[in-house]
């Protein structure tokens, strides 16, 4: 495994597919750290030369943010938000959805498992 941005990307993977595995990089930033350190797109990791590896490392840490910096900046950006008050942080703080999706039917995945209410007894006559 190599070690790029403090990840141990994958050997058996392409280059392209392996940078993915660091937070803050997808397929696009992949494609072009790849073409900027001229590495080819389909060689795998495994047949990286450490030239080629240290050219990458080089082409990351100068014009990405990444993993914990990225991170910390997401969730100081998300604080923000909460802080001042507005709409999108105050869906954050109650965990519910930010970007408009209904809450009706769905959602589950930022309102958690169902709390069941008990339902309205009948009155009797």
């Amino acid at each position: 495994m190599a070690r790029i941005a403090g990840v141990d990307i994958p050997d058996n993977k392409r280059g392209e597919i392996a940078l993915t595995y660091i937070f803050g990089i997808g397929r696009a930033s992949a494609q072009q750290i790849l073409t900027k350190a001229g590495v080819d797109l389909n060689k795998k990791v495994k047949d990286w030369t450490e030239a080629e590896a240290g050219e990458i490392r080089g082409v990351i840490a100068a014009e990405y943010k990444t993993e914990g910096v990225l991170r910390s900046e997401v969730q100081l950006n998300i604080k923000r938000l909460m802080d001042i008050g507005c709409y999108r942080g105050l869906r954050h703080r109650k965990g519910l959805p930010v970007r408009g999706q209904r809450t009706k039917n769905n959602s589950r995945t930022r309102k958690g498992k169902r709390k069941t209410v008990a339902g309205k007894k009948k009155a009797t006559k």
